[in-house]
C-alpha cells in the first residue's frame, strides 16, 4: 500500500502537467474595473500553467458583465457588486436558470480626501448630503464648504468642496449609491472617473476634493476617512474591521459564471476558478491590495461550485 501511495505521489507532477497541456482555447472575462488588475494577475498565472489558453480581460465596469455573460460573449463576469434583479432575470430568460456567483476576494468602499486635509472621520448622512441631491439618509442641508463638515482651521473653513466619483457603469458607483446614498440620486456636479485609481489620483492632486473608491487602491497623497457607525464610534477601514463586518461598507468581489444546475462547469472555467481560490490565487489577492477570503469562505465557494 505504501509503495502504491509513493508511486502516486511521484506521478502527481506529471499528471498536473498533462492536465495543463490538455487545456486550450480562449477564456474571456468582462466586467469590473476594480477586479481588472487582479484578473490580469490570475490570467498571467493561468496562461503559464496552461500555455494553450488565451485569457482575455476586459474591465469596463461591473454593469457590462451580466450582458456579456448572458450573450455568451464571456465565460467570466467580474463584478464588484451583486447582480441586480433585472440583470439576473435577463440571464434566466436566455438559459432558464440564474448565473452562479462565486466570491473570490474581499474589498470595501472607502472615502478618500487629500492627505493635507485635516478631516479624520465622516458620518454616513454627511457623505450622503455631499454626494446626493435627494439626501435620503437624513441630512437636512448640503455641505458646500469644508467648514460645514466641522473643520475650524482658517484655511479650510471657507474652502469649497469638490466631489469625485465613479461612472454609472461601475459596480463601485452602484454600491455607493445603494449603501452610502440610501438609494438616492447623485448630484450633477460629481466629477466621474472610469476607475478607482483615477479617482484616488484626482483626490491626491486637489486638496479641496473628496471621493470614493475601492479599498484596493492605496496611492500616496490621500488618506481614507473613518466612518462613524450607529453607535457613534469611528471605524477605520482595515483588514480587521472589514473582515469582522465592523466597517459598514465591506463587500465581496465576485466572478459570475454560467453553470447549469447539476452539470459541471466547462473545463477552462472550472480550472480558472480553482486557481483563483487556491493558496497561490489568494496570495495574488493580497498583491492586488484586497483581502483574501477566509478558509470558511473558500470552502463555501468550492461547495457552491460542486453542488449547484
Amino acid at each position: 500500500m505504501r509503495a502504491l501511495l509513493y508511486s502516486l505521489l511521484l506521478l502527481l507532477p506529471a499528471i498536473t502537467q498533462a492536465q495543463s497541456i490538455t487545456l486550450s482555447g480562449n477564456l474571456s472575462s468582462v466586467g469590473s474595473d476594480t477586479l481588472g488588475y487582479l484578473m490580469t494577475l490570475w490570467g498571467e498565472d493561468f496562461s503559464r500553467q496552461a500555455p494553450g489558453v488565451n485569457v482575455q480581460v476586459q474591465a469596463s465596469g461591473s454593469s457590462t458583465a451580466p450582458t456579456a455573460l448572458a450573450a455568451g460573449a464571456a465565460q467570466l463576469g467580474a463584478m464588484s457588486r451583486p447582480m441586480q434583479v433585472d440583470e439576473r432575470q435577463a440571464f434566466e430568460a436566455h438559459y432558464g436558470y440564474p448565473p452562479l456567483a462565486v466570491p473570490v476576494a474581499m474589498d470595501a468602499l472607502v472615502v478618500v480626501v487629500n492627505q493635507r486635509n485635516p478631516l479624520q472621520q465622516i458620518e454616513p448622512r454627511q457623505l450622503d448630503a455631499i454626494f446626493s441631491i435627494t439626501r435620503l439618509c437624513g441630512a437636512t442641508a448640503t455641505p458646500a464648504r469644508w467648514g460645514d463638515l466641522g473643520l475650524q482651521q482658517a484655511d479650510w473653513i471657507k474652502r469649497n468642496l469638490q466631489r469625485y466619483g465613479r461612472n454609472s457603469a461601475s459596480g463601485t458607483w452602484g454600491f455607493f449609491k445603494q449603501q452610502a446614498l440610501c438609494n438616492g440620486d447623485f448630484r450633477s456636479d460629481v466629477a466621474e472617473f472610469p476607475g478607482s485609481a483615477a479617482v484616488v489620483q484626482a483626490v491626491a492632486g486637489n486638496p479641496r476634493s473628496i471621493g470614493y473608491a475601492s479599498f484596493g487602491f492605496h496611492l500616496s497623497g490621500v488618506k481614507m476617512l473613518s466612518v462613524v457607525n450607529a453607535e457613534g464610534a469611528a471605524v477605520a477601514p482595515d483588514a480587521n474591521t472589514i473582515r469582522s463586518g465592523q466597517y459598514p461598507w465591506a463587500r465581496p468581489l465576485y466572478l459570475y459564471v454560467n453553470k447549469a444546475p447539476g452539470k459541471p462547469l466547462p473545463p477552462l472555467v472550472a480550472a480558472f476558478l480553482q486557481q483563483a481560490l487556491s493558496p497561490q490565487g489568494q496570495r495574488r489577492v493580497s498583491e492586488a491590495g484586497y483581502l483574501p477570503l477566509s478558509d470558511k469562505q473558500i470552502a463555501q465557494a468550492r461547495a457552491a461550485l460542486e453542488n449547484n
